[in-house]
C-alpha cells in the first residue's frame, strides 16, 4: 500500500476525510513556502500537494497564478521543487507535485519521476495530462512507486470516469466545477453528483477539489467525498499579507478551521 493509500486507509478508519493543502512551491520564498507546509502539517493536514510552477497554468485561477508568477520572477526550478518534496516529506506527510505536463517532458519523463521518488515523493497530479496519452509516465511511476493521480470533471464521460478510475493511484482527484481553481462562497453543486457517478465505478479513494475555503464548507465536502482539497484559500492566506510572518499566522488559522471541517464527517 502505499503513502497514500495508507492516509485515506487511516482517515476512513477514523470516520473522517482527509484534507490536502496545497501551495506552490517557492512562494514567497523556497523556505518560506516549506516552512508554510510544515505548519500545515502540524496543523493537521494529512498530505501536502507542491505546485510546481509554470508559465501556462491553464487550470489555476488568479490566487494561484500571481503566486506562480512571483515564484517564477524569483528563479524558482524544478530542482527547488523537488528539494522542498524532500524537505515537506521527511515531516512524515505524503506529499506530491501538482504540475502541467511540459515541465515533467522537458526535464525527462523517466528521470522527474525518479528524482520525485528519491525526494519522497508520493505522487504526481497532472491535470493537462490523461491517461490515454500517458503511456511513457504510467510506465515511468510504476518504475518509480510513485502514485499517478489524474481528474475527472462534470463533463467526464462514464467511460472517461472508468478510464481515469483504472489508471489513478493513491486517488482521483475529482474537480468539483467546469473552470479554474479558486475559493468560491459554495462549493460547486455538481461535486456531490460527480463523486456518486464516479464511486459506480471505482472503488479508490475520491478526493473533491476547486472551490474550498473554509471549514464549513470542508465538511459539507467530507459528508459525501473521502479528501477535501484546499489550494487558492491557503495561497490567499500568504498573497495578501502584509509580511511573510503575518501570512504563516492566517494559514496556521485557516488550517485549523479545514482540519475541524473535515473531522464533523
Amino acid at each position: 500500500m502505499s503513502a497514500l493509500s495508507e492516509a485515506f486507509a487511516r482517515a476512513k478508519d477514523e470516520q473522517r476525510a482527509v484534507l490536502v493543502g496545497y501551495l506552490p512551491a517557492g512562494f514567497p520564498t523556497v523556505d518560506v513556502a516549506v516552512e508554510a507546509m510544515e505548519r500545515l502539517v502540524a496543523a493537521g493536514v494529512d498530505v501536502i500537494e507542491v505546485g510546481l510552477p509554470y508559465s501556462d497554468p491553464l487550470m489555476d485561477g488568479p490566487v494561484i497564478q500571481a503566486a506562480v508568477d512571483q515564484a517564477r520572477r524569483v528563479g524558482v526550478t524544478t530542482q527547488d521543487v523537488l528539494e522542498t518534496v524532500r524537505r515537506v516529506a521527511a515531516t512524515g506527510a505524503p506529499t506530491l507535485v501538482m504540475t502541467y505536463w511540459n515541465p515533467v517532458e522537458r526535464y525527462g519523463v523517466d528521470r522527474f519521476a525518479g528524482d520525485l521518488a528519491a525526494a519522497g515523493g508520493a505522487g504526481v497530479i497532472t491535470p493537462d495530462l490523461t491517461p490515454d496519452e500517458a503511456r511513457d509516465w504510467l510506465d515511468a511511476v510504476a518504475a518509480a512507486k510513485v502514485d499517478p493521480v489524474f481528474l475527472v470533471a462534470p463533463s467526464s464521460t462514464d467511460a472517461r470516469l472508468r478510464l481515469v478510475s483504472e489508471h489513478s493511484q493513491g486517488f482521483i482527484y475529482v474537480a468539483s466545477t467546469m473552470g479554474v481553481t479558486g475559493a468560491r462562497d459554495a462549493v460547486g453543486s455538481r461535486a456531490e453528483e460527480l463523486v456518486r457517478r464516479t464511486r459506480a465505478v471505482t472503488d479508490k479513494p475520491l478526493a473533491v477539489g476547486l472551490g474550498v475555503s473554509n471549514g464549513d464548507q470542508a465538511a459539507e465536502v467530507a459528508g459525501f467525498a473521502d479528501g477535501v482539497i484546499v489550494g487558492s484559500a491557503f495561497v490567499r492566506c500568504l498573497l495578501d499579507a502584509p509580511s511573510p510572518q503575518d501570512g504563516l499566522a492566517a494559514l496556521d488559522q485557516l488550517a485549523a478551521d479545514l482540519v475541524r471541517g473535515v473531522r464533523q464527517r
